[in-house]
């Protein structure tokens, strides 16, 4: 086999311009048998408790089995309940896409707001974002809008309902308990929204949920048979192949797309479970990452697409990465001796090229991921050109790893006649490592492998360091804090209540923040105008 290289299904990795030898690839795989990555990864597929801190399985692999497979949870296959969730919504997706479903009015719906916050809302998006340009894809969404609300922010909630109009539109309202404070309080929104328009009879038929708790669900005004469930062992970051994703996909493209999408991905799972190491496309980047966050200290990684399609690719790889591997302690609980994680950020070719390069070249040194397709999900030729457009797009992706690989040499810009004082700056020291995936097209069913890949990826990462990747514990103290500044916003708006309990500086722009009163009083109920 040539060194640098790995192929699955016209996957193609090139990893060889990584700062790493042949050497350093065999005492890496040295490394993963001593951290036991072979059985971390057969307890995650058997459906162990491998997610210690929460007492869960994590079985996202299973979103995506076939209908055959079995795949244990509590001694429970829970591949038939996940099909079984799958078949409702392919039947409800249907049925909304056909027309039959209808909306107070007795009009067809064809616009969906999907509300939901982190993973309930990058991963959909990244791959709602990718399939838009899918021809097939396109075809089989035409007419139709699909947009997401996620922030609390009301320009948000603004902007999802922008030229949308309440009689042709329904909301997917995505929360697992159904108390995620952003998520319910824009849902309550929508929800008011509806009704200032088509009167509170309108919400069951406008209005369904992808939750567990059927109870609040159905006290929210939603019917709990219009409720498509998911599951403790689905981490939020992990539940695109979920209900949270496959549900308003399903309802913007129709299920079978969608299920070509879950495909993909578990055609990866089964390439990540099945193959040897040194062939293991996911287990090889992890490796190359953990090689250089902490062994060669690079702490950053970009995530360079070069296909405006995957514009919401390094969001969704935000969070899954900084999320899950963004740990300070063991698995146990003690204390690391090194870094672990990534900070992950990336923009598509070639615009990032015109954004942060500079720095990647010729600043500090970052690890780069570059992603190419090599058929265009729309290709363009303009008669007289020297390339296609998208033959001009990969002339860039193919040179930016060699610029940063090989850089350029004081003696080279001699030889080049560079004016002298212009050398330094021109200079280009090179050896800075990325690795290329050449992905063969770019439909439903490679962006679920994509998808997987990236999941496998920082999972690997996970289980070298020996961390926990699968729990969150870092987002909740900002959340705590929260509930104690909503309590004084609500007392100093609606009893004068004076800003107490807080430290110096946070009660000084607290002040500040109240000392300028709403143009609105509180006892009414005001909807964007946008």
């Amino acid at each position: 086999m040539v060194f640098g290289r790995s192929e699955f299904e016209g996957i193609f990795l090139d990893y060889s311009r990584q700062q790493a030898t042949r050497e350093t690839i065999e005492k890496l795989l040295k490394l993963a048998e001593a951290a036991k990555l072979k059985e971390k990864i057969e307890k995650m597929f058997k459906g162990e408790k491998i997610n210690s801190t929460e007492n869960r399985s994590v079985l996202h692999v299973a979103l995506r089995a076939p209908r055959d497979a079995v795949i244990n949870s509590d001694g429970v296959n829970v591949v038939p309940e996940v099909w079984s969730v799958k078949d409702k919504i392919k039947q409800f997706s249907e049925t909304f896409r056909s027309g039959s479903w209808v909306g107070a009015t007795g009009k067809a719906l064809t616009n969906v707001v999907s509300v939901g916050i982190g993973g309930s809302f990058l991963g959909p998006l990244f791959v709602h974002t990718a399939l838009q340009t899918d021809p097939e894809a396109a075809e089989c969404a035409k007419g139709r809008q699909l947009r997401f609300l996620a922030n609390v922010d009301p320009v948000d909630v603004a902007r999802s309902i922008k030229d949308l109009d309440p009689e042709t539109t329904l909301v997917v309202v995505v929360s697992k308990t159904f108390t995620t404070a952003e998520t319910m309080l824009n849902a309550r929104t929508l929800k008011e929204w509806i009704i200032s328009s088509l009167g509170p009879q309108a919400v069951s038929k406008h209005m369904i949920a992808v939750s567990t708790n059927l109870k609040l669900v159905k006290e929210f005004g939603i019917d709990p048979n219009n409720a498509f469930a998911f599951w403790d062992w689905v981490g939020g970051r992990y539940s695109v192949c979920s209900a949270v994703g496959v549900l308003p996909l399903s309802l913007q493209y129709g299920f079978p797309i969608v299920q070509k999408f879950l495909e993909g991905a578990s055609s990866i799972d089964n390439h990540f479970h099945s193959s040897s190491f040194d062939k293991n496309i996911p287990v090889l980047l992890g490796l190359l990452s953990v090689w250089n966050v902490s062994f060669l200290g690079y702490p950053a990684r970009a995530i360079l697409p070069y296909s405006q399609a995957l514009e919401k690719l390094a969001p969704h790889i935000q969070q899954l990465s900084m999320e899950s591997n963004g740990k300070g302690v063991s698995i146990d609980g003690v204390q690391l001796p090194f870094e672990t994680g990534e900070i992950d950020f990336g923009e598509p070719g070639t615009n990032g090229q015109h954004s942060f390069y500079q720095l990647i070249h010729q600043g500090r040194v970052i690890p780069c991921d570059f992603i190419g397709i090599v058929k265009s999900q729309q290709p363009v030729y303009l008669k007289g050109e020297t390339v296609s457009n998208h033959d001009e797009l990969m002339s860039n992706f193919f040179a930016q790893p060699d610029a940063l690989a090989y850089g350029k040499t004081p003696e080279q810009l001699h030889s080049e006649k560079v004016p002298e004082h212009l050398i330094p700056h021109k200079t280009f020291k090179g050896n800075r490592p990325s690795l290329s995936l050449l992905l063969p097209q770019l439909s439903a069913y490679e962006i679920g492998q994509l998808l997987s890949i990236y999941e496998h990826r920082i999972a690997v990462q996970g289980f070298i360091w020996g961390i926990n990747s699968f729990d969150q514990w870092g987002v909740e103290l900002g959340k705590s804090l929260a509930s104690q500044v909503r309590k004084q916003l609500h007392g100093s708006r609606m009893e004068g209540k004076p800003v107490e309990g807080f430290n110096h500086s946070t009660s000084s722009l607290l002040a500040r923040y109240l000392a300028v009163q709403p143009s609105t009083p509180f006892d009414s109920t005001v909807l964007p105008k946008v």
